[in-house]
């Protein structure tokens, strides 16, 4: 699984500087603050995402997600469990898959294969077959709060 070590932590800061978040590397060995799942995944707290050097980047990736697509009362008050229904969640996986590739050397096919090995969970069996052909209410999702364009690119902000 890839880790922000072998993504690189300056390109991880400058991709959540687009987005409007913050990133903060703890040591190794640490407990990473906000982790919902813990240890060695992503937290978050506020407009801040948690990780370790060893933390896999889909898990940073899917916590910024969560923070992308909040609303701004959510997000004041964020910390550690994002919520949202099962709808924002198909959301988040879906932009998290889409930023993989704003991420040199990580890109969304590497990305979509390490959320398998994880344990996602998509009813048509893989991470790639429900985005390549049962993520229209995800999409959806994103297009209706501007998160992505008419293209399907990501809009590098924050839903208010």
């Amino acid at each position: 699984m890839q880790t922000v070590e072998d993504a690189g932590v300056v390109q991880i800061e400058v991709l959540l500087g687009r987005l409007g978040l913050a990133l903060e590397v703890v040591a190794a060995g640490q407990a990473i603050p906000g982790s919902y799942w813990g240890e060695g995944e992503a937290g978050v707290i506020g407009n801040t995402v948690y990780v370790r050097h060893d933390t896999p980047v889909h898990s940073l990736l899917h916590e910024a997600c969560h923070v992308i697509c909040m609303d701004s009362e959510r997000r004041a008050s964020l910390h550690t469990d994002a919520g949202g229904d099962d709808l924002e969640e198909a959301a988040v996986c879906y932009l998290q898959i889409l930023l993989a590739d704003a991420l040199d050397g990580v890109g969304r096919r590497r990305l979509m294969r390490d959320m398998d090995v994880w344990g996602y969970s998509f009813r048509l069996g893989s991470t790639a077959r429900w985005f390549d052909e049962d993520a229209d209410d995800a999409r959806a999702w994103l297009r209706r709060h501007e998160l992505i364009d008419a293209d399907g690119a990501p809009a590098f902000r924050l839903r208010t």
